[in-house]
């Protein structure tokens, strides 16, 4: 027995040297150089390749079977002149055994020096189309179409490889030194991707492999350029269609056009998976960074093999949200405010398809206020924009553009008021100021037209306090809606200094000259204090109540104004004129008529008023208000005149009818008598809105025709007391109507 085990050992042993002598006589006496015009035509007849070999050819044969190439390039056989690839080195080399059993098992496949150069022309070719179909001359055409057998072929080849496939074995892939370049001449764009380092582990199925690649990519639209580099471990199972890539980390650098300078430094990590089977990939364990900005989430899609739906969640850590965008190069409009998006917080569940994305559950902070709800864009490609958001407090001001008035109008205006307030002082004697005549209104244009046509909007906005307009309005409520560009607010309601008030507008910026629209109402909102939220001194107040409905066009504060036009009903009730003791200049009118001086001090330097009440009527930026109504402790007002909102000027004529002095201690010299009691007394004001009352004076014309009156009133009464009986009554009228005249 061991003689027999003895003889079988030697026989397999001088067949394993028979084979190894046959592997050496092949691989040193049989020489592929010597083939290159065989293995060319070969390329080109199976796989329609123009195939260059330039320089040798190795190989080996067992136990590995080696292959190295140098200098070649490969090339569509239908454009021969145009290579897509050139290759500076190729080596590889495969277990021959375990071929038998198809398993792969190859070692280290070392690829150097490769260059891609994929064009398309003006027609959508690739160079490369048509790589991989066998070649037919058509003289062979007919005869490959009547024979049934050759095709048949492949389809038992697939079969038979379909039910054990091929087990993949291989110690590692390096690729070094690679470019590709990517060129489409129908639209111009080139993509660059070069420097190509790729390095693997061990390459099993089942098994994670460890990936690393560094790599510099660029565009010319736009023209931007990146350095990355990626780490991960790749793990495949073909049978059950699923590729992870797990722990990827993700880095790198980009710049271009698009961040005017600047530099974008990013990275990211976590679980990939795609699992084709069930048509679904997952990003688990997401982290993202951008610069300053930290995020960290997971998103799952489903549906891959139809309209691909998105599911997951976000959450942004707090970070400084202009300095970001500043370095991506963003040019910021300019705001109010220069402090603010200095904090921007947020998390959101995510869901979405390839033409829309929703966040619900959304919290977002900016700045000093927080804010809940959903956001979503319903169409990218019309940038549908759809807002449902609820937040505590809000101050618009700081992010809206600074006021920015004309500087040659604003210090032409300023120089007139100041004159005039001078001139005026503080006695109510000097002459009446002259009306204002210098623009108070910047020329310079405020609305955006090209992007407000595009905008497709619709938000609703609830805020516990909004500040617009340098106005604190409590439980604030907004909806508006932007189409076509038509802009509708179709509300803008809330509580105002205890008051109430409500807004709608529309602003259709359809044409070159913007169309604007609005109505409005106030309830009971203390008047003094929406003028000293403007930064000016009230001189009056009071509850006011107004409703208007106005109109006017064009894209400047400057045009508005020009060209208002519409109307308004006010109302102010429990009213004070400030600064402004009117009691007081009809005294001085009283006396002078009883040619007597006033003995006494004011009481008091306001004028109180119960209630004031009138109408507006405007055309092109002046103000007519024929209906003036106020009423006063003992007097009641009328006036009639204009504000001319052009220039912020006032000229008005008004009438104060005495109907008796209530104080508990009049002055002799202003006491009110009978004589007095139903006579208008006539005030003129004139000059910049600024002066209200103070740009008020008696009118001296007017005077002179209540002086008049007195002076027939007093006659009558003489001729009363002196006829008497005597005569009849309608020669005592007769008598007084002459007199009158």
């Amino acid at each position: 027995m061991k003689s027999i085990g003895k003889i079988l050992g030697l026989v397999f042993l001088g067949l394993l040297l028979i084979v190894v002598g046959l592997g050496f006589a092949l691989t040193h006496l049989f020489d592929p150089n010597d083939y290159k015009d065989e293995i060319r035509q070969l390329a080109h007849d199976k796989a329609n390749l123009e195939l260059t070999l330039n320089g040798d050819i190795g190989w080996s044969l067992f136990p590995w079977l080696g292959l190295e190439l140098t200098d070649a390039t490969l090339a569509s056989a239908d454009t021969p002149d145009k290579p897509f690839a050139d290759l500076r080195q190729l080596g590889l080399s495969v277990r021959v055994l375990p071929l038998l059993r198809k398993e792969v098992q190859m070692s280290d496949i070392r690829v150097d020096g490769l260059n891609l150069t994929l064009q398309r022309d003006e027609k959508g070719r690739g160079n490369w189309e048509g790589v991989g179909k066998p070649a037919q001359a058509s003289s062979e055409a007919p005869t490959a179409a009547t024979e049934p057998a050759p095709a048949q072929e492949p389809a038992e080849e697939s079969s038979a490889s379909t039910g054990q496939p091929l087990k993949l074995d291989i110690d590692s892939l390096t690729l070094s030194n690679s470019r590709i370049d990517y060129h489409d001449a129908s639209n111009g764009r080139q993509f660059t991707a070069e420097g190509i380092e790729l390095s693997t582990g061990a390459i099993r199925e089942g098994a994670n492999i460890p990936v690393k690649l560094t790599a510099f990519f660029g565009t010319n639209q736009p023209v931007l350029r990146a350095k990355t580099e990626l780490q991960t471990q790749l793990r495949f199972d073909r049978a059950l269609k699923r590729y992870q890539l797990e722990d990827l980390k993700l880095a790198g650098e980009a710049s271009g056009e698009p961040f005017k300078g600047k530099t974008l430094t990013f990275s990211t990590q976590g679980q990939l998976l795609l699992d084709q089977a069930a048509q679904v990939a997952e990003w688990n364990s997401l982290k993202f960074s951008a610069n300053q900005l930290r995020a960290i989430g997971e998103l799952k899609v489903r549906d891959l093999d139809k309209t691909a739906q998105v599911q997951g969640g976000l959450s942004i850590a707090q970070f400084d949200l202009r300095e970001f965008l500043t370095g991506l190069g963003v040019e910021l409009p300019a705001t109010a405010d220069a402090n603010t998006l200095k904090q921007f917080e947020l998390s959101t569940r995510l869901a979405g398809t390839p033409s829309s994305i929703t966040l619900s559950d959304l919290s977002l902070k900016l700045d000093d206020s927080s804010f809940t709800g959903s956001l979503a864009v319903n169409d990218f490609a019309k940038q549908a924009l759809r807002v449902q958001l609820k937040g505590d407090t809000l101050n618009l001001d700081r992010y809206l553009p600074p006021k920015n008035k004309d500087a040659s109008a604003g210090a032409a205006r300023k120089n007139e008021v100041k004159d005039a307030v001078s001139a005026a002082g503080s006695g109510g004697s000097t002459p009446l100021p002259n009306a204002p005549t210098q623009q108070a209104w910047s020329n310079e244009s405020i609305l955006p037209l090209e992007p407000l046509r595009k905008l497709d909007i619709e938000a609703g906005l609830t805020l516990g306090q909004l500040t617009l307009s340098k106005l604190p309005i409590e439980s604030a409520v907004l909806k508006a809606t932007a189409k076509g560009g038509v802009l509708n607010l179709q509300e803008l309601r809330g509580d105002l200094y205890g008051g109430k008030f409500d807004v709608k507008a529309q602003l259709d910026a359809r044409s070159d000259i913007p169309q604007l629209t609005a109505q409005k109402r106030i309830n009971h909102v203390p008047v003094e204090k929406l003028i000293e939220s403007q930064g000016e001194k009230a001189p009056v107040k009071g509850q006011l109540d107004l409703t208007a409905d106005i109109r006017t066009q064009g894209n400047s504060q400057k045009a508005w104004i020009d060209a208002l036009n519409g109307t308004a009903r006010f109302n102010l009730g429990s009213g004070v004129l400030v600064d402004a003791n009117l009691e007081q200049q009809l005294c001085q009118g009283i006396a002078t008529l009883n040619r007597k001086a006033l003995s006494g001090e004011p009481r008091s330097k306001d004028t109180p008023f119960q209630e004031l009440d009138g109408s507006l009527t405007f055309r092109n930026g002046v103000a007519s208000n024929p209906d003036l109504k106020v009423r006063i402790p003992g007097l009641s007002v009328n006036g009639n005149g204009d504000v001319d909102l052009r220039v912020l000027g006032l000229d008005y004529r008004i009438g104060i009818i005495i109907e008796g002095d209530k104080g508990a201690m009049p002055d002799p010299a202003c006491q009110v008598n009978q004589r007095y009691v139903g006579l208008e007394w006539p005030l003129r004001c004139r000059g910049p809105l600024e002066m209200a009352a103070k740009a008020c004076r008696l009118d001296k014309d007017g005077l002179g025709k209540v002086a008049a009156k007195l002076a027939g009133d007093k006659l009558n009464e003489k001729l009363e007391e002196k006829l008497g009986d005597k005569v009849s009554p309608e020669l005592k009228d007769a008598l007084k109507g002459l007199f009158k005249r």
